[in-house]
């Protein structure tokens, strides 16, 4: 078993415009041991996205490797892929991305549902996740029924009900006041001294990099250790 969760390995990923082609990721490197906390800073449009995306196997790079958990990725089939998603990787983003009809418990528990467990028990499961975050008082609730800190710790019980090697945020911040910010700070870190899921996050917000163990700042598409 392989002392990473995650290697991404000289990435190059590069896009097409009707006038140009912008070269986002060249040759980044990046090696997150299990348990690690990882923050990523860099301004609006340096490729933050780009690297999560490639990090989370929803994208692949145009060069370079993948490697989960000592796995290398790269050739892998869309349903391969899926399945490795499914299994070892939790997505949160800057916004919560709730199914707006369904309560927050059926939210929560609609990962395992999907992936063939029994809804009774994908249920039990998903509250007792609400029941870790603190939220198992709004399960029945929907998600316009819940404040925005309520909205982005369901998104967070969703992402880890599955109980995913790696956890993978961008921007989970972005649209919340400086207390939920904090707050949720805090449950990441106790997600990860608890329960041992490796995280990776990126952000612009350089208030945050203290709640973190490794810092690395996103550059002209290179990846550099701060």
């Amino acid at each position: 078993m392989s002392e990473f969760t995650l290697v991404l390995e000289n990435i190059h990923k590069s896009y097409k415009t009707p006038v140009e082609t912008i070269h986002v990721l060249k040759g980044t490197n990046l090696k997150v041991p299990k348990g690690e906390r990882f923050i990523i800073t860099g301004p609006s449009g340096s490729g933050k996205s780009t690297l999560l995306h490639i990090a989370g196997l929803l994208d692949m790079p145009d060069e370079g490797f993948i490697y989960l958990n000592g796995e290398k990725i790269n050739k892998k089939s869309d349903p391969e892929l899926s399945k490795l998603r499914a299994k070892h990787i939790g997505f949160v983003f800057q916004f919560h991305h709730l199914l707006p009809d369904f309560s927050i418990l059926d939210n929560v528990a609609l990962p395992l549902i999907i992936n063939g467990e029994k809804p009774k028990e994908a249920r039990k499961r998903a509250l007792q996740v609400l029941e870790r975050l603190n939220i198992a008082n709004i399960h029945y609730k929907r998600p316009s029924e819940v404040s925005g800190g309520e909205q982005q710790r369901a998104a967070i019980a969703r992402a880890i009900v599955g109980n995913p090697d790696l956890l993978l945020l961008d921007e989970p911040t972005g649209n919340l006041d400086k207390q939920n910010t904090l707050e949720l700070m805090e449950i990441l870190k106790e997600l990860n001294e608890e329960l041992g899921i490796t995280i990776i996050m990126v952000t612009h917000n350089l208030n945050l990099i203290s709640y973190f163990t490794r810092h690395y700042a996103l550059s002209d598409g290179i990846l550099i250790e701060e």
